[in-house]
């Protein structure tokens, strides 16, 4: 059975753009695969691990193949439990809005959790960095009160999209289909005509997703 994981990254449900559109595009999804499982990672309805003391230790004894202590063989054991739940999809949907130009914090800490050696990626001083989550589409729901199109000359201020586009090719990813909403501020018929634009788009993805 084909595995999507939707990751949510807003924590304004009812009054959020980016939540909207991923919900459509769900919607349509089970519509067209109504056999497959589709598993939901509120990310503010639970709290990941603090990445720190043994948790960080353990990476860097697994980074320079030093002997880990009990305590750092538990915390690493955590972590890759937490990264087990996200690599073990076959399709992702992320959604998300844009803060203060980047992304929530409480993405970045899944991020910061799961990006490890040997969970998400892989290095070799022959190779480099290799990403361990391959063969598999995403497709990412941005929204943002601004326009960050290339030629507005506010790009240079987007670092949501870059930042995750980035991070996901690391870890492996190369079908990566952006969703974007934008602008959303300006009063209630600019962000209903940047949601509807967005929403217009999600037959074309799902042919290929």
């Amino acid at each position: 059975m084909t595995r999507l994981l939707y990751v949510e990254a807003s924590p304004r449900k009812s009054c959020s753009h980016s939540i909207a559109v991923a919900r459509a595009f769900l919607n349509e999804y089970r519509a067209l695969h109504p056999d497959d499982e589709i598993v939901t990672w509120d990310l503010w309805a639970e709290q990941l691990p603090e990445f720190d003391g043994a948790m960080l230790d353990a990476k860097y004894a697994v980074m320079h193949g030093t002997h880990q202590t009990p305590e750092q063989v538990a915390a690493w054991q955590e972590v890759a439990g937490i990264a087990q739940r996200f690599t073990s999809a076959d399709k992702y949907l992320i959604s998300l809005p844009m803060w203060n130009f980047g992304i929530p914090y409480r993405l970045k800490h899944l991020i910061d959790v799961i990006t490890q050696p040997g969970l998400t990626f892989s290095f070799s001083p022959h190779t480099g960095y290799q990403g361990l989550v391959t063969g598999r589409p995403a497709v990412v729901v941005y929204a943002r009160g601004g326009d960050y199109k290339i030629g507005t000359g506010t790009e240079a201020f987007d670092q949501q999209r870059p930042y995750v586009e980035t991070w996901l090719r690391f870890i492996g990813f190369t079908a990566i289909h952006p969703l974007i909403i934008e602008p959303t501020m300006g009063g209630p018929e600019a962000a209903e005509t940047a949601r509807a634009r967005a929403l217009e788009r999600i037959p074309d993805l799902l042919r290929t997703f």
